[in-house]
């Protein structure tokens, strides 16, 4: 899935990749907004820059986001 800037997302679920920390947890179920895609090189396995509602902004794995309708 390729995610574009101003996209809203969910933190749905853990992440299964190495870079997710324990401290993410507090984040599963939170909405936020694309702010930074990696939609250069389109690497699945790249972070995505997600501006959480109240919880600033900070970098996931794509495999825990998930597209909520606008």
């Amino acid at each position: 899935m390729v995610f574009r800037r101003g996209q809203r997302v969910e933190i749905y679920r853990r992440s299964g990749d190495e870079s997710w920390e324990a401290y993410m947890d507090e984040y599963v179920g939170l909405h936020g907004l694309i702010t930074d895609p990696d939609n250069t090189i389109n690497d699945p396995d790249a972070l995505v820059e997600v501006s959480l509602v109240g919880k600033g902004t900070h970098r996931f794995p794509q495999d825990c986001l998930r597209l909520l309708e606008d």
